[in-house]
């Protein structure tokens, strides 16, 4: 599946697993998020393009890091004047692994919780398995109360 999404002013065309470099979203790195401007969606041979934007559609991607790019170097001058103005500018980027596209109005998988240190996914903790056995009912007290629960 393949996609053309549009971000920052510009448009990027992604398929999942991809790792793209979009200008500065907020996001903390491993972050998810979505976006939703998609102009264009290939599945196979279907092709859906959007007049502006494919209804339903989403690409979903997580933070990889927050970055900056290189410097662009700016000089000014006049000649013969004795003017110069130096100046430089350093874009933050974000980089952002792409991975799911989705139709339909579908949502983002929740990511998977990940197993604490010496636990494997396949055990169930202790808490969790004390908590689903039922608790045994209280004896009766009395004599009396024995016979009516016999009834």
């Amino acid at each position: 599946m393949f996609a053309v999404i549009k971000t920052g002013g510009k448009q990027y065309g992604v398929a999942a697993d991809d790792v793209i470099t979009v200008e500065k979203l907020d996001g903390e790195p491993g972050a998810a998020i979505t976006f939703g401007e998609v102009l264009m969606v290939v599945d196979g041979a279907a092709t859906t393009i959007g007049t502006p934007l494919v209804a339903g559609a989403s690409v979903a991607g997580e933070v990889l890091e927050q970055t900056r790019g290189d410097k662009v170097r700016i000089f000014k001058r006049k000649r013969r004047k004795h003017y110069r103005r130096s100046a430089g500018h350093r874009q933050q980027l974000t980089v952002v692994k792409i991975t799911d596209i989705l139709t339909g109005g579908a949502r983002p998988a929740a990511k998977k919780a990940k197993a604490a240190k010496g636990e494997t996914k396949d055990e169930v903790p202790a808490v969790e398995a004390a908590s689903a056995t039922p608790a045994p009912e209280a004896a009766p007290e009395t004599a009396a109360d024995t016979a009516a629960a016999q009834n």
